[in-house]
């Protein structure tokens, strides 16, 4: 069955060339500024609730902090050791909406939490808290349950239990694709609903004059240069918001916080069926998660001083050396197992007055702010986790109406999949196909939405697009012709890192003997290829 006729079209090649097209002397009552999960979160919200909205990054979609995640949506149970009860209420209700409006790309998954001598409290507490996370999280996921290390030790035969006290579980959720690909679900919402969104695009300076901003823009690329004129900026730029305010000559309540943090990508751990939690020696929680047949090891939280940073030897050494003391490995994990790495930088809130130096580093909040600067008409978004992102766009939206934009009434048909009904005409036409078995129907209708019958389409027009380039993660030749086409890649990087997830999970040799194929695939120049 050929898609409906509401349903997007084939977008033309060159999109991101036509979109920065129309960015030029348009005028729009809200432009944002930074593409990651708060900016992507916050063009879907306002463009669904018929703000006229253009989204800019001066990267890539997603490029920074927000591709570089636990692939969690969760609740935040650690956070209930910092009596954090109201921000665990507000992540555990996010996760619950997430999970029901995205049931093939948000995913139910068990924890398993092991508790030694080491650890800050012992199990019984531990329990009476993954209760009351239970309770606080409406019962919405599967029951927590105390084990001893014997049935560990059964279930997770990797794990040492020599030390061990005891053991729980309790279940949140998580990304089986990756934050990123996720974070850009929301800028193809908001394009689809008529948003102007440009990557590569950055702010070079901004005039406000007659409650009104002038944002000259320039590419990134080709060093080329755009005018929009918008009623209102939001500031989505994470850990760069206090610089950008600072341009815009904003003044704030709040200000930013530096923490790194990292993982360490390595070949499966354990069954692959659950996310293990152990204390590392500093008595803070890291995790052992599943990313299809790797397992991403972390996180840490080290303060910084600026937005960007990367993984040390220091970094790499202690997480190795965590997980290697709590499992009994055939060979102990070193340097050389490790795939890839991921470190990025959490913008942590705190009052614009004060001293963080001072404070408890690891007792400062992982909530989020939203400011409003009335005068200037620029929104601030401080803060905020991939969980928190639907609290995040409707909270900016009222801010937006506050500032006289007029608005629409949301519901929850702003985010979310197409209705199961959608997805059952399309599993109906691909079985009638017999390039193309039910689980790649699964993971194309998971990744693309409506956009999946395209990728059929190409199939059918020719059959030797239904080649699997990979097969774990599963990639075929068309779906990288669609990514090409429709996803704005302007770098073979976007593919590899953040449409996809292949160079975290793939050897950087076997992905170099690919480039040239990927490229072509994707319709990119050779300049492209960095």
């Amino acid at each position: 069955m050929p898609p409906s006729q509401n349903e997007p079209s084939l977008t033309m090649p060159n999109q991101r060339t036509r979109l920065l097209d129309a960015l030029d002397n348009a005028t729009v009552d809200v432009a944002i500024i930074g593409g990651g999960i708060n900016g992507a979160v916050t063009a879907a919200a306002l463009s669904a609730a018929g703000v006229s909205t253009a989204l800019v990054d001066r990267g890539d979609f997603s490029s920074l902090t927000s591709q570089e995640s636990s692939n969690l949506v969760w609740g935040g149970f650690k956070y209930m050791q910092s009596y954090e009860f109201r921000l665990v209420r507000k992540l555990c209700n996010s996760r619950n909406r997430l999970t029901a409006a995205y049931p093939s790309q948000v995913e139910p998954i068990e924890f398993l939490a092991t508790f030694d001598e080491d650890s800050p409290y012992p199990v019984w507490l531990a329990s009476m808290g993954a209760m009351a996370y239970w309770a606080i999280g409406n019962f919405a996921t599967a029951r927590p349950r105390v084990l001893r290390p014997s049935t560990v030790e059964s279930i997770e035969p990797l794990i040492n239990t020599s030390r061990a006290k005891g053991a729980l579980t309790y279940s949140d959720a998580y990304l089986p694709d990756n934050d990123a690909r996720f974070t850009f679900g929301f800028v193809k919402a908001a394009l689809d609903r008529g948003a102007l969104t440009a990557n590569y695009t950055e702010l070079a300076h901004a005039d406000f004059n007659d409650d009104q901003w002038t944002l000259h823009l320039r590419d990134m690329l080709d060093g080329s240069t755009r005018t929009v004129r918008a009623r209102t900026i939001v500031n989505a730029t994470g850990p760069w918001i206090d610089e950008l305010n600072k341009q815009l000559e904003v003044t704030t309540e709040h200000r930013i916080a530096h923490s790194k943090g990292i993982h360490l990508v390595v070949p499966r751990i354990g069954s692959g069926e659950r996310v293990f939690a152990f204390f590392d020696e500093d008595e803070r929680l890291y995790y052992v998660i599943p990313m299809g047949d790797r397992s991403v090891i972390g996180t840490t939280d080290t303060r910084v001083d600026e937005p960007t940073t990367s993984v040390t030897d220091d970094d790499r050494e202690f997480v190795l050396r965590q997980i290697n003391g709590r499992l009994d490995l055939p060979v102990p994990l070193t340097a050389a197992d490790v795939i890839s790495e991921r470190c990025g930088v959490r913008p942590l809130v705190v009052d614009a007055s004060s001293n963080h130096e001072e404070s408890d580093w690891l007792q400062l909040s992982r909530k989020h702010e939203i400011e409003i600067d009335r005068d200037r008409g620029v929104v601030s978004i401080f803060g905020g986790k991939l969980t928190d992102c639907l609290n995040v766009g409707e909270e900016v939206l009222d801010a937006v109406t506050q500032l006289g934009i007029a608005a629409n009434d949301l519901d929850d048909s702003w985010f979310g999949e197409p209705p199961a009904s959608e997805f059952t005409r399309f599993d109906a036409r691909v079985r009638a196909n017999d390039s193309i078995d039910d689980s790649t129907a699964e993971i194309l209708w998971r990744r693309y939405g409506r956009r999946a019958n395209f990728v059929v389409d190409r199939i059918v027009q020719d059959p030797a697009l239904a080649e699997v380039l990979w097969d774990d993660p599963r990639y075929l030749k068309a779906e990288i012709i669609e990514i090409g086409e429709y996803e704005m890649v302007a770098r073979v990087e976007d593919f590899l890192r953040r449409r996809t997830s292949l160079s975290l999970t793939e050897h950087s040799d076997e992905l170099d003997d690919r480039i040239s194929e990927i490229s072509e695939l994707l319709g990119l120049a050779p300049a492209a290829i960095v």
